[in-house]
């Protein structure tokens, strides 16, 4: 069991899965995107106007749009 303020590693990426619709919000220019892949933190996400990027979701909290 966690203890109060741990940061599981895999917690965000862990609620992402494949066919769901993201935002990247730090980069809203690359418009919508579609989650391709979850493999640990790593989420790999095809969006409208960047094409595949490999997001690191220790470092960005991607936001679920839409599901699978």
């Amino acid at each position: 069991m966690d203890k109060p303020g741990h940061h599981h590693p895999y917690r965000a990426a862990a609620m992402l899965e494949p066919g769901q619709w993201v935002r990247h919000p730090g980069e809203p220019g690359w418009g919508d995107g579609q989650v391709q892949s979850v493999i640990g933190e790593r989420v790999t996400v095809n969006f409208e106007n960047a094409g595949k990027i490999l997001v690191n979701t220790n470092v960005v909290t991607l936001e679920v749009i839409s599901e699978a």
